[in-house]
C-alpha cells in the first residue's frame, strides 16, 4: 500500500513537473514570439539620414560643358561604354553624349529611368532629346550621395525591395547558404546534424544554419556561442517561419546581413555593399560581382578584396560553381564569369563623407530643427545645394594653393591652415565649403575659426559715407595721423606702409586700403552706426565697443564674412547662407522646403555705388593681381583683409554668380607673414578660376547717375579734362561746382583753383577704372539744385 502511494506521489510530482515545465516553456515561447513580432513588424532598422548634392539639371542652353557632364557622370559611378543599353552607362560620340539614367525618387516627384541624348556646343548644351516626356523641358541626373548621419552603433544600409534584387544574386545565395530554403520551416535537421557530427569529430567546422537562423542571429541575438543562444536561434527561426512568408524573410535577410566594415562603419545589406565594393547600384552588377557579395557572408574580413584579392576571387568562384551545381548557370556562363577580375573600386567612398566640412554644416543646420533620433533612424533624405563638380575642383585648388604658399616658406608656414566658402549670392545657396587642408577632425574652420578680419570691414565705413550723400568716390578725404581716446588710453592707428597719404580721393582710400582715412571716416559716423550695419548684415559674434573695430578688430568666422559680403554682391539684399534645399521622410513626404528668404539691407543706390568702389579694389587696388588670371570683363568686386603682425590673411569677393571667402592662418595664431593680397588673394583667384563665372551686373537704380568728376577737388569735370574720373553718384550727392575745364559742360559757377595748389602728378593722371558706362538718360533731369548738363556729347563712351 505504501509503495503504491509512493508511486502515485512520484507520478503526481512528475506530472506537475511536466506541466510546470510545459507552462514555463510556453511562457518563454510567448516571450520569444513577442520579441520576434515586435521587431519584425515594427521599425526593423535604424536608417540613417542620407544627404545628397544638388541634381545636375540638363536642358537646352544649360551652361554645362561636355567635360562638366562627364565629370558628374563619373562622380555618380556611371561607366563609359560602347552601348547605353544598361542603366548607369553612357556613350560619348563627338559632341554628343548618350546617357541611360537610373531615375530617382525625390519624394515630391519621381524622375524616370530614361535615355538622354545631349548635344554640346561652345561649352553649353545646345539640344536635349529624351525617351520620356517632360513638361518642364528639364531632365535631371540623380543627385550624388555625399554622406549620412549615422546612429551610435554606426550601422548603415540602403534598403532594397525583393522585386528589385537581381535574380542571379538570390540564386547564388540559395545555392551557397541554404539550398532548402523554400522547403524547411526555419531549421534544417540534416544541416544541424551534419554540423554537430563534423564539429564533434574534429572535422571542418560547419554552421548548419539556415538563412532564417542567420537572420535571427544577426537581427535579434548577441554573437556569443552558447547552447542557450543556439536554442533561442532555432526557436525564433521557427516562430518567424510560422508568422511570415519566405519572401518577407528573404527580403529582411538581404537588408540585414553584415557584409563588411569601413572603419567604424558597419556595412549591412546587399544594397549598401554593392555601393561600398563596386560604387554601383545592385541592379547594375554583373553575375560575378553578385556572386562575390554572396561569398562575403562566410567572412567579410577573410575575403576582403583589397587585403586578400586572391582569396576573394577563390571564394567568388566557389559561389559561381554552386550556381552551376544547382543548375542556375551553364558551364559556359561559369567560365565567362569566373574569368572576370574583381573590379572593386580603388577606394570605398561610403562611411566618412568625401566632403566632411560641407556635411558638418548640414548637420549643424539640421540639429537646430530635428531631434537626433529623427536624423539617425528615420531614413530622412536631405537634399542640399552642394555642387559636386564645384566642390571637387574648389577643394583641389584650395589645397594646392595653400601647399604652394607653405612650400615657399616651410619654416613659418608648415602648418598653414585655412578655409574657403563659395555661394550663389542671388539666393544664398552654399555651393562649396572646405574647412581644412587635411583630414577632417571635427573642427570646421568655415564656422569655428573666429579670427580678426582686418580691412574686410572697411567697405561698411564707406557705405555710411555714401548713404549720407555728403561723400562720393571723388570726395577728398584726409589720410593723416589720428589718436583716439578709448578706455582712458590713446589708440593711434597706422597705415600698413607706416606713412600717411594726405588728402586723397575716397576711392583711392578704399582701393589701397588706407587705415587712417578709414578710421577718420568711421569716427565721423560713429561706432554705433558701424555696429548696427554689421548686425544688420548678419554678424552674430560679439562686436566690441572700441574704435579698433574700424580696422577689423572683431573675431568673425568665414561664414559670417560671407553673410556680410552677400549684402554687397546682391545690391543690398540679405539672403541667409543655406546648405539645405529640402527634407523628405522615408515615405516620400516633403517635411521642409527651405524657401528663398530675403531682407533688404542697403538702399539700392548706395549698394550700386559701393559696388563700384569694390570693383576699383580689383581693377587698381589691392586685388588687382587677380586679373592676371581672370578676365577683366568679369568686373569683379572684393576686398582684402590683413590683421596685426600678419597673423590672418583674408579675401572676400564676388563675380555675377559666385561669392567666395578665403581665410588663411595658423591654428596657434602665430605670425604668418601673409597679407590679404599675398596670401588669401592668390588662393581666392585659383578657387574662382575653377568656376564658370558671369560678370558683375547689378541693376542701376534710376536715382544713380554717372558723371565725370575731378579726382583732385571732387568737383564736376569732363571726359577730356586732366584727372577726370567717371563714377556713379546718387542724384543727391552730385557736386554743384565744376572745374574750369569742366564748367563749359554745366550751368554752374566754375571752381577756381588756388594758383599755389599742387598740380597733379603723372601717376595721378593715370586712368582710373576699367570700364565706362553710358550716361543715364535722366542725366539732364536732376532736381533744381543740381547742375544741368549742357552737352551730353562729352559723356558718351
Amino acid at each position: 500500500m505504501k509503495s503504491e502511494r509512493g508511486i502515485g506521489i512520484i507520478a503526481l510530482i512528475f506530472s506537475l513537473l511536466i506541466i510546470g515545465g510545459f507552462l514555463v516553456f510556453s511562457i518563454y515561447l510567448i516571450r520569444l514570439d513577442n520579441i520576434v513580432r515586435d521587431k519584425f513588424e515594427g521599425q526593423r532598422w535604424d536608417i540613417p539620414a542620407k544627404v545628397f548634392a544638388r541634381p545636375l539639371e540638363i536642358y537646352t542652353n544649360a551652361p554645362v560643358s561636355q567635360a562638366d557632364l562627364n565629370q558628374e557622370l563619373k562622380l555618380l559611378g556611371y561607366n563609359a561604354q560602347d552601348s547605353y543599353a544598361k542603366t548607369g552607362s553612357y556613350v560619348t560620340s563627338g559632341n554628343v553624349t548618350y546617357i541611360h539614367t537610373r531615375g530617382f525618387d525625390f519624394g515630391d516627384s519621381v524622375d524616370p529611368e530614361q535615355v538622354l541624348k545631349v548635344t554640346f556646343g561652345e561649352d553649353q548644351i545646345t539640344e536635349v532629346s529624351a525617351t520620356k516626356p517632360s513638361s518642364s523641358g528639364i531632365a535631371r541626373l540623380e543627385p550624388m550621395l555625399i554622406g549620412g548621419i549615422y546612429p551610435q552603433h554606426n550601422e548603415d544600409r540602403v534598403l532594397i525591395k525583393l522585386d528589385k534584387v537581381p535574380k542571379p544574386l538570390i540564386q547564388a545565395l540559395i545555392a551557397t547558404e541554404d539550398r532548402n530554403f523554400y522547403q524547411h520551416h526555419g531549421i534544417s535537421i540534416r544541416g544541424t546534424a551534419r554540423a554537430i557530427v563534423s564539429n564533434v569529430t574534429g572535422g571542418k567546422r560547419q554552421g548548419g544554419s539556415t538563412l532564417t537562423q542567420q537572420l535571427v542571429k544577426n537581427f535579434y541575438l548577441s554573437p556569443e556561442k552558447t547552447i542557450k543562444r543556439k536554442a533561442n536561434e532555432a526557436l525564433m527561426a521557427m516562430l518567424i517561419e510560422l508568422h511570415y512568408d519566405k519572401d518577407e524573410i528573404l527580403e529582411a535577410y538581404l537588408n540585414e546581413v553584415n557584409l563588411g566594415q569601413n572603419g567604424n562603419y558597419s556595412i549591412n545589406g546587399y544594397g549598401l555593399a554593392s555601393q561600398f565594393y563596386f560604387g554601383l547600384p545592385l541592379r547594375e552588377l554583373n553575375i560575378a560581382q553578385q556572386a562575390y557579395l554572396v561569398g562575403l557572408v562566410q567572412g567579410p574580413t577573410l575575403f576582403n578584396p583589397w587585403k586578400n584579392p586572391e582569396g576573394a576571387i577563390k571564394r567568388r568562384n566557389i559561389v559561381l560553381n554552386n550556381m552551376v551545381v544547382m543548375g542556375y548557370l551553364t558551364q559556359e556562363q561559369y567560365e565567362t564569369e569566373s574569368a572576370r577580375p574583381l573590379n572593386v573600386i580603388t577606394k570605398p567612398t561610403l562611411g566618412p563623407s568625401r566632403f566632411p566640412d560641407y556635411m558638418d554644416i548640414v548637420r549643424r543646420q539640421l540639429r537646430t530643427e530635428y531631434q537626433e533620433s529623427d536624423l539617425t533612424n528615420q531614413g530622412l533624405r536631405i537634399f542640399t545645394a552642394m555642387d559636386p563638380i564645384a566642390q571637387t575642383r574648389v577643394q583641389t585648388a584650395f589645397k594646392e594653393s595653400v601647399a604652394r604658399l607653405s612650400n615657399a616658406n616651410p619654416a613659418r608656414l608648415k602648418e598653414l591652415q585655412g578655409a574657403v566658402l563659395v555661394s550663389h549670392p542671388e539666393n544664398g545657396e552654399l555651393v562649396s565649403a572646405v574647412g581644412s587642408t587635411q583630414d577632417f577632425t571635427g573642427f570646421n574652420r568655415t564656422m569655428d575659426a573666429k579670427r580678426q578680419v582686418g580691412s574686410l570691414l572697411k567697405p561698411v565705413i564707406y557705405l555710411s559715407a555714401i548713404e549720407s550723400n555728403r561723400y562720393n568716390w571723388a570726395s577728398q578725404i584726409e589720410d593723416s595721423p589720428i589718436s583716439i581716446q578709448s578706455d582712458g588710453k590713446a589708440w593711434t592707428p597706422k597705415n600698413y606702409s607706416g606713412g600717411a597719404h594726405g588728402v586723397v580721393p575716397m576711392v583711392d582710400a578704399l582701393s589701397n586700403s588706407y587705415n587712417l582715412s578709414a578710421v577718420r571716416l568711421g569716427q565721423e559716423f560713429g561706432m554705433s552706426t558701424f555696429i548696427n550695419h554689421l548686425k544688420k548684415f548678419g554678424v552674430t559674434s560679439n562686436i566690441p565697443n572700441y574704435p579698433s573695430i574700424y580696422l577689423g578688430a572683431i573675431d568673425m568666422s568665414p561664414m559670417e564674412v560671407m553673410s556680410v559680403y552677400g549684402n554687397f554682391a546682391t545690391g543690398g539684399f540679405k539672403y541667409p547662407v543655406k546648405a539645405i534645399r529640402s527634407v523628405v521622410d522615408a515615405n516620400g513626404r516633403l517635411l521642409d522646403r527651405y524657401s528663398l528668404t530675403v531682407q533688404p539691407t542697403i538702399a539700392p543706390d548706395a549698394a550700386f555705388i559701393l559696388n563700384y568702389g569694390l570693383q576699383q579694389v580689383m581693377s587698381s587696388g589691392t586685388g588687382r593681381s587677380a586679373y592676371a588670371s581672370l578676365p577683366a570683363s568679369l568686373k569683379l568686386a572684393g576686398k582684402s583683409g590683413t590683421t596685426n603682425d600678419t597673423r590672418d590673411s583674408w579675401f572676400a569677393g564676388y563675380s555675377g554668380n559666385y561669392l567666395s571667402v578665403v581665410w588663411l592662418g595658423l591654428d596657434n595664431n602665430k605670425v604668418t607673414g601673409l597679407t590679404g593680397s599675398s596670401g588669401a588673394l592668390p588662393v581666392w583667384t585659383n578657387v574662382m578660376k575653377q568656376l564658370r563665372q558671369k560678370p558683375v551686373n547689378l541693376r542701376q537704380p534710376d536715382s544713380v547717375q554717372w558723371h565725370w568728376l575731378d579726382r583732385y577737388s571732387g568737383n564736376l569735370s569732363a571726359q577730356h579734362c586732366t584727372g577726370a574720373m567717371y563714377i556713379p553718384l546718387s542724384r543727391n550727392s552730385i557736386p554743384n561746382q565744376a572745374t574750369a575745364c569742366g564748367s563749359t559742360q554745366y550751368e554752374v559757377e566754375p571752381y577756381t583753383v588756388d594758383t599755389e595748389e599742387t598740380q597733379p602728378t603723372q601717376e595721378q593722371n593715370d586712368s582710373l577704372g576699367d570700364y565706362i558706362r553710358e550716361s543715364d538718360a535722366d542725366n539732364d533731369q536732376g532736381s533744381s539744385d543740381q547742375p544741368r548738363i549742357i552737352s551730353s556729347g562729352e559723356y558718351s563712351n
